[in-house]
């Protein structure tokens, strides 16, 4: 069974960095693509950055583009999102997901799988 468990959310004030950690578990990645979503109280979930487990290719959202870096931990089978340069309108919960490699769009939500419990990010003004 996968699990997703992340870490590392906080308050941070604007301008400030934050590293979210994704740690993943439960069978082998190779063929999977592993993705970090948010969602704001009243708003519909929003991609931000995506990474595939091999060979990683990284997508981005574009209002994060320039600020926002995804990596993976082949060693620790977990997957990170580097936040600098943090801004008010990133205060989310943010979401890990996990979805196997088809032609189903890396930016939807529908196209995940798995999602883990989520992780609080409050930038402050």
């Amino acid at each position: 069974q996968v699990q997703l468990v992340e870490d590392g959310g906080g308050l941070v004030q604007a301008g400030g960095s934050l590293r979210l950690a994704c740690a993943a578990s439960g069978r082998t990645f190779s063929s999977y693509t592993m993705g970090w979503f948010r969602q704001a109280p009243g708003k519909e979930r929003e991609f931000v950055a995506a990474i595939r487990w091999s060979g990683g290719t990284t997508y981005y959202g574009d209002s994060v583009k320039g600020r926002f870096t995804i990596s993976r931990d082949y060693a620790k089978n977990t997957v990170y999102l580097q936040m600098n340069s943090l801004k008010p309108e990133d205060t989310a919960a943010y979401y890990c997901a996990a979805r196997m490699n088809t032609g189903a769009p890396i930016t939807r939500v529908i196209s995940y799988n798995y999602w883990g419990q989520g992780t609080q990010v409050t930038v402050s003004s």
